[in-house]
This record gives C-alpha cells, structure tokens and sequence, in this order.
C-alpha cells in the first residue's frame, strides 16, 4: 500500500506542475501523449484506492491555476472542462450510458481548436469584458487584449447583452510568420501555436497582442434559453448571424457512428486547415435533456473530447550527442535510426535539456517512439521498454563541456546546464556565426560554412579577427571555393560592417538574454558601446523592455575584462557603429511578400532588406495572406500556388517601381 500511496503521490505532483508550465507559463515540458497516460493512471488509482485521494489532486478541478499580474474574474457560471476519449469504444461507452437516461437525442460535433479558451461579455451589443477560464471558476481579466482580436467582433449586429464563449488561437501561417521572426532576432521560439497563442493574450500591454494577430471561433452561449435557442446546432447559426466568427466545419449528426464518420473524415483532412486542431468535441444538441444527463465533479456528462492519435513511429536512439551554444547553454540531441515521420525522414531530435531525458528514461540502444510535435517538429515521445536490452545504461548528463572540458554549472531555477568557459570553442565559434550573420552585423560572404573553415583553420578566434582578415588575402585564396572575386566582395562587406548601426552591434556581440529588439531599445538610450558600457543597472530597467534579468546580464557582460579587451580590440581595428534613425519608409507597411526564383540583379537578402525597411514582411511560404510574389527565374512551387491563390505576382522592374514610386 504504501508503493501504491507514493505514486499517487507522485502522480498529483508532477501533474499539478505541468498544469502550471501549461497554463500559466503557456511552456509545456511534456507531451499530451504523456500527460494524458499519467492523469488516466492517477484517475484509475484513485477510483480503485479512493481512500488514497488526495485534496490537491488534478482530477477534481478543471486547475488552479492564475497569473496574479492580471485581475482576477468570478464566472457566474462556471467554465467546465471535458472528459477525453481517445478510442472508438471509449465514444460508444460515453453514449450507452447517456441513452441509460435518454433515448431520444442528435449530437454536434465541432473540431476542437487548440488555443485558449475565453468568456466574452457584451452589454446592449458591445464588449464589456474578456476573461480567460482559469481554474474555471475564476479567470483572468483580459478585455484589453480581447479587443485586440481581429476576429471577435466589438459590436454585435444587434443590441443584445450576453456571454458568450470561444477558443482564441493563432492561425499556422501567423505562426509561421512570427517564429520567422524570432529566429531572426535570435530569441526563443514558440513550440506551437497555442502556446503563441496563451503568451500573446496574456500580455500586459496590448499592442503587443494587437501584433500577435490572434484569431476567435465562437462555440457557446451561455443561458441560451434566454435568446430562444434550443439546440447546439441553431445556436452556431444564431452566433454567425451576431457576427460571430463560427467555425464551419461543424456538423449536426443522429447518432454516434455519424460522429465517427465525422471523425474519419477530419483525421487527415484537419492538416489542411490553417488552425491546428487535435481533436473533436461531440456535445448532445438538445440543451432540455443536459439536466436530466447530469455533471460531475468536473465534466458535464452530455459532451466529451475525442483526441486525435498523434503519427508516432518507432526507430532506434542510436547516440546522444551534445551542442554548445553561443551562450554556454547546452542542448542533447538525439541520433536516431533515420525514419519517415509526417512526410519527411527524420535521423535527430532535440532533447531540450537533463529533465526532459531523465523524465522519459532514455538510454542509448532503446526503441523510442517518435512524433512531430504540432506536426513539425520531431520530439522523442516516450521508450519502447519491452524492447529494452538489460544492459542499458542510464543515462548520465556529463559533467563536463563536450568541446572544451569545462566544468559545467547549473543555476538552481534553470533546467539548462551552461558551459561558463567564455574561451570555449564551442561557444566562440556559435557566437562568431551569431556576429557575422544578416540578423545582427550582416557581413555578406561570411556565413556558417565559411567560419566553420576559417576557425577550424585558426585564422578566426574571436569576432575581432574577423576584421584582420585583410591581411590573409594570399593565405585565403589557397583555400577551396575562395577565389579572387569571393576574396575582394568579402573584404568590402567586412569594411562596410565597421559603420554598421549600433543596435546590430549590440546584438552582435551575444549578450545572453539581449534580443534584436532590446538592442534598438539600449540604442535610443545610449548612443555610443562605451556609454553602453558605463550603464548602471537601475538605469536599464528604466528602458523598455529591459527587465531586471537582462539589465543585470548587460552589467555582468561589460565588467568582464575579457568583454572588454574584445571591444577596445574592435575599436582599435576601426569598427565604429553608429547611432541610426529608424526608416520612416513605410511604403510596403501591412503587405507580407514571399520571394522566389532568381532575381536579375537583387539577392535575397537585399530585397528582403528592402522591403522590410519599407516597413513590409518577408515569408518563407504562400498563403491566403500573401500580398506579393516576387519571382524570378526558376520560380518554383510557390509560384505555383501563388497562381492557384489568385496571388499577384511581381517581377523585379515591377518590385522597384513600387519602391520608388
């Protein structure tokens, strides 16, 4: 009994912290694979052991869980979560024991958008108030930022007060869009959408969700007596008529085998929808009967969730094998078996960090299972124990730099280890790709390869060599793919770079936690790297976006001698950045254009630069959304489905014109 009482234990625990990493950190560090295997358990244990139920168990309540930055909201009516089905027979036992109650009943089923569930409330027609759900029943005041949604209309089409529910959520292809940008800024991506989705209306300032381009579907009413709705079905159409924007693909069926056709038919045909959705919610359509059918504790009995079986497949973990970043941070990485997953073969996978290995258990020679997580990403889900070899070695994270033998250290609230060795190879050479690269000082000529060879070579140490290069000429020529020609553009885009804006510089030199978007905030502040340099901490937190964290890191980076000795060395070599006006050029302001082919005379990172310095966006890909094509020679697919979108198209006389005009 007591193994029995410590899982439980166990059980609550680790799933009342993934409850908060879910909810209110919007970072969940497990999959819902896994998440659902655990609360199955823990729900399984307690209904055979209930005298072993503990008062803080996930599985009677919806989750405790609030951010206290945000005013807190009491639902008048409590927002429910739903039982999960995850099979067939699992829906078929679900409606036997309604029609143990009724007989005479249709249901609705509604794809199940993965975002964030929210209460609207309109008073004579406007909106008054947006919440979050909370723990259901408190939630969080969010009317800010919910009037930043495109698509929740702030004037319904007549004067009505009422509260009415939905999912906000983020469309794939803004996603897209923002994680692009992201990585230009070398800052953390986003995992999904939803997660997008949870941080962007969680915001404090609401320009920042205004930006995010976050999207709403109605899916209820509450008291929809009120308003002369009886069914599920006519209250859908009730909301569109309001303004409401309903998700079409919903449907209307007599029984639970039209459900599971429903279900059939969206098990492949979701993917080419611009939502991610990872399951179904089947709701009994009469609201007279919900009464009759009942609650309980958490769920109401006439609805339920049906999960969509995520594509895993099973390969060997052949190795484990360890990255340093520009940082220190140090990333495992899986090497597997390589295998098709979702369309593509996939031989490695992130493994994020010690926790996330030792949480699953892997050990080099297991059989894993293998997903996409949102579809795109591949993540090691969980071990194929029963194939296990009992020789196996637990895994042990090492104790060292895998490039520099550095101890490594760990901060005590961090899941990360971190090599703190600032002559570490690893680290040096990540952060003089990071230096050189069209994000931060954007030296044309000098990309991944070309470093990779010049370090490994030793004609670059650290990012001051950069400009000593000049005096390799002869010695570079000897080396393959750089010619003559190669030589000379190079050396003229490392000479241009000296007069580069300030904030690239800043960005450039890899400050831990300093994004591109904080490098433009210090440069409106501090107009020259030794002002910079002198800066207190006090006076950073005074600038936008400049929290303590990364005040404080800025501090600890300028007083490190070796910092320091670094910058007067670029200083001495003639680097000058300057303080630069933002472009007052919004010509292309709200147009996103995608580029193909090859361009007469532009690359594709000038006319990405020009463009975005006319205030548009670049994207990697065709969609809906599109504004412009630019295409030229040996356009492919995305000239393709640019036509089939009805897309217009450019070429680059007409791409100048446009800019010039």
């Amino acid at each position: 009994m007591n193994e029995i009482r410590e899982r439980i234990k166990y059980l609550v625990n680790i799933l009342n912290q993934y409850n908060y990493e879910y909810y209110i950190l919007d970072n969940p560090t497990v999959d819902d694979v896994m998440y659902d295997s655990l609360m199955r358990e823990l729900e399984a244990l307690e209904q055979k052991y209930p005298e072993e139920v503990l008062p803080n168990t996930p599985t009677k309540k919806v989750g405790d869980f609030l951010k206290t930055d945000l005013e807190e909201i009491v639902h008048e009516n409590p927002m429910l979560s739903l039982a999960n089905a995850f099979s067939y027979d699992e829906l078929r036992e679900f409606d036997e024991r309604i029609r143990k109650v009724v007989s005479n009943f249709t249901y609705t089923v509604e794809l199940k958008i993965d975002g964030i569930a929210s209460s609207a409330h309109y008073e004579d027609g406007l909106l008054t108030l947006g919440a979050t759900r909370g723990n259901g029943v408190i939630g969080e005041n969010i009317t800010k930022n919910m009037l930043m949604i495109r698509t929740l209309p702030k004037v319904l089409s007549k004067h009505l007060s009422m509260e009415v529910r939905g999912e906000v959520y983020m469309a794939k292809d803004v996603f897209n869009e923002l994680n692009e940008q992201k990585q230009k800024e070398n800052a953390s991506l986003f995992a999904n959408p939803r997660n997008a989705a949870g941080g962007s209306l969680r915001q404090l300032d609401p320009n920042i969700t205004k930006m995010r381009k976050l999207d709403h579907f109605a899916y209820t009413l509450v008291n929809p007596s009120n308003y002369g709705m009886t069914t599920q079905s006519d209250t859908l159409k009730f909301l569109k008529s309001l303004g409401f924007n309903v998700n079409p693909n919903y449907r209307h069926v007599k029984d639970i085998e039209g459900v599971i056709n429903y279900l059939e038919e969206y098990k492949d045909k979701r993917k080419t929808l611009n939502y991610e959705t990872d399951g179904v919610v089947i709701k009994v359509n009469e609201f007279d009967l919900y009464d009759l059918i009942g609650y309980t504790v958490k769920v109401p009995k006439w609805a339920i969730a049906y999960k969509f079986p995520a594509q895993i497949v099973t390969t060997k973990l052949k190795d484990i094998i360890f990255t340093v970043g520009r940082t220190g941070i140090i990333t495992p990485n899986a090497i597997l078996d390589p295998v098709y997953v979702g369309g593509t073969m996939v031989s490695r996978a992130t493994l994020n960090n010690e926790d996330f290995i030792t949480s699953r258990d892997l050990r080099i020679g297991d059989y894993v299972k293998v997903r996409k997580a949102g579809e795109i990403i591949p993540e090691v889900v969980e071990v194929d124990f029963d194939r296990r070899n009992p020789d196996a070695t637990p895994f042990v994270m090492p104790l060292v730099c895998p490039v520099c033998g550095s101890k490594l250290e760990k901060a005590p609230n961090e899941a990360e280890h971190y090599c703190k060795n600032p002559e570490c190879g690893g680290r040096l050479l990540e952060g003089i790709i990071h230096f050189a690269s069209r994000v931060a000082m954007d030296i044309d000529g000098l990309g991944d390869k070309q470093i990779e060879q010049l370090f490994a070579l030793g004609f670059i140490k650290d990012i001051g060599d950069i400009y000593l290069l000049k005096n390799y000429k002869e010695e570079l020529l000897s080396i393959e793919r750089f010619g003559i020609k190669k030589i000379e553009n190079l050396m003229n885009a490392i000479e241009n770079s000296k007069q580069n804006s300030l904030d690239k510089f800043i960005f450039g030199l890899g400050i831990r936690h300093v994004g591109a978007k904080a490098s433009k905030n210090l440069m409106k502040y501090y107009h020259s790297i030794d002002e910079l340099m002198k800066a207190k901490k006090e006076d950073l937190t005074t600038i936008d976006d400049i929290g303590s964290i990364m005040a404080e890191s800025i501090v600890n980076y300028f007083q490190n001698p070796k910092n320091i000795a670094l910058i007067n060395k670029l200083k001495s070599l003639g680097v000058n950045p300057q303080v630069k006006e933002a472009s007052t050029n919004n010509k292309f302001l709200g147009y996103t254009f995608v580029l193909t082919g090859t361009l007469p005379t532009l690359s594709r990172d000038e006319a990405s630069k020009m463009i975005e310095d006319a205030g548009g966006k670049t994207s990697s890909s065709v969609s809906r959304k599109t504004s412009f094509v630019l295409a030229g020679e040996e356009a492919g697919s995305k000239l393709t489905k640019a036509k089939e979108l009805g897309i217009k198209i450019i070429d680059e006389e007409t791409f100048i014109k446009m800019l010039n005009e």
